[in-house]
């Protein structure tokens, strides 16, 4: 579907120079002398490089639809993840280059997000938060209660994040999965 240099928003997925990039940050500039564009930071689906592009109104990219398909966790072997299909019941298994860092927050029976182009899967999403408890916290240290501090803790697994300082050993928390960070305690 062609769409307007610039209309592209931040997570569209475009064709451009023959590759499949996802707009990962957008500016509108309108520069003194000449005509407004739009400053886009792409980055490769497939192999992660970067590219900034400028677009402008009378351009048009080809944006790209992306099939979305729901899919179940199953387990981990080395670096392979194994998914079935909620309703086929189909194994895909992927490799940890195609989740990439989140693949540490995977859970048995978790529920993720497979995106696949022509067949071929290009991106896995995980729920935005997971609830996991903390195996090992530092102490706090005396004095830094006035402002806000945070400590770190290491996860069951093996992922370190930062803590606020009531946080102990054996709790259980919400972290977020796009960038392992502490959320709130987990309310169970």
């Amino acid at each position: 579907m062609k769409i307007n240099g610039n209309s592209i928003r931040p997570g569209n997925i475009i064709e451009h120079q023959g590759r499949l990039w996802r707009a990962v940050k957008t500016q509108h500039t309108q520069p003194g002398k000449g005509g407004a564009y739009l400053q886009v930071e792409l980055k490769d689906i497939r192999d992660g490089t970067k590219l900034n592009e400028r677009f402008r109104s009378s351009e048009t990219v080809e944006r790209v639809r992306l099939d979305e398909k729901e899919y179940q966790f199953l387990f981990a072997d080395g670096e392979d993840y194994t998914f079935m299909d909620s309703e086929t019941f189909e194994q895909l298994t992927l490799n940890a280059d195609l989740i990439g860092e989140p693949a540490a927050f995977l859970q048995e029976g978790m529920t993720v997000s497979v995106e696949s182009y022509e067949d071929s899967p290009i991106s896995v999403s995980l729920p935005e938060s997971v609830v996991m408890q903390i195996v090992e916290a530092d102490p706090v240290v005396k004095g830094q209660t006035a402002a806000s501090s945070y400590k770190p803790a290491k996860l069951e697994n093996g992922v370190r994040v930062m803590v606020p300082p009531h946080v102990e050993s054996g709790t259980r928390i919400v972290v977020n999965t796009a960038d392992a960070t502490y959320v709130e305690r987990a309310k169970d």
